[in-house]
């Protein structure tokens, strides 16, 4: 208990340092991480890296192997294939739908290697958490040992790869306004199950990190995009699987489907500005909606 308190302390000490050390840089002002956000002010995407370094450092800390692993592995994709698209975007298709739509024509857009590289990616972390674990799960009635069986195995780590890079790809169509995503980062941490030793140090790398780049964030000065969102996304949505059972995963991956199907016909900013407290969440901290 003590090793793992003194783990998720470190934990977010280390995320809040590096994304503050990189906030702080002169990479902040940098011609090619400014951009013009919705209101058409300058906002710095150098946020995106300096939580993805605050996530990657403070999940260093996480004790269990597998869990580490997995998560540096989905978390550097993720915000590294984000960084691509931040920064060398190619192409001028749009969404999920552009982006396949892209592919289904032979054109390798920047989006598009996201789309490819992060489930790629989160399959491969899910392989890591799954392998040689023996969870009660998809195929068992009676038989206790039934979700041992290669399909119960191979539908379990799909769907788990489908939680992480679902969550990823959700967290990056939130930020779209100041401190959103942030927030239902931390909401999401707050509200989720707990168990000992699988949520506090990546946990404590999130709120580290997030509270280095809340002022900046609420403020409108700097923002995420893909590099920070998916990173964000991505080190939730491992916690996630890790805390929650089979059945469990399929509801978040079908959750998590149903919103990113929406998000290509409705507008999420619209949604939540003409939801009552939804409204008052996502405007507070910030003085412009």
């Amino acid at each position: 208990m003590i090793r793992s308190l003194v783990s998720s302390a470190v934990a977010g000490l280390l995320g809040y340092t590096a994304t503050k050390a990189i906030l702080s840089s002169s990479l902040r002002t940098h011609d090619k991480v400014v951009r013009t956000n919705h209101a058409g002010n300058d906002v710095s995407l150098v946020e995106g890296p300096a939580v993805t370094a605050g996530l990657v450092a403070g999940s260093l800390l996480i004790e269990a192997p597998r869990q580490r692993a997995a998560t540096l592995l989905v978390t550097s994709v993720a915000g590294g294939l984000g960084a691509v698209d931040d920064f060398l975007e190619s192409g001028d298709s749009k969404g999920l739908r552009g982006h396949l739509s892209a592919l289904a024509h032979g054109q390798l857009t920047t989006g598009g290697i996201k789309v490819i590289g992060i489930p790629a990616a989160s399959i491969a972390a899910a392989t890591i958490l799954r392998t040689g674990r023996s969870r009660h799960g998809w195929l068992s009635s009676n038989r206790a040992s039934a979700d041992q069986t290669w399909f119960g195995s191979t539908l379990d780590v799909v769907v788990t790869g489908g939680v992480i890079a679902g969550t990823a790809n959700l967290f990056n169509l939130l930020d779209l306004r100041p401190g959103r995503a942030l927030k239902a980062g931390l909401l999401t941490l707050a509200f989720m199950p707990h168990k000992h030793g699988l949520t506090w140090a990546p946990g404590a790398a999130i709120a580290g990190s997030s509270a280095a780049a809340w002022p900046d964030d609420l403020d409108g000065s700097v923002m995420l995009g893909d590099t920070g969102a998916n990173a964000l996304g991505a080190v939730l949505g491992t916690i996630l699987v890790e805390n929650s059972t089979p059945t469990q995963r399929a509801l978040v991956l079908s959750g998590l489907v149903g919103l990113t199907l929406l998000s290509e016909k409705v507008s999420f900013t619209s949604i939540i500005e003409s939801t009552p407290g939804l409204r008052e969440i996502d405007a507070f901290g910030r003085e412009v909606v």
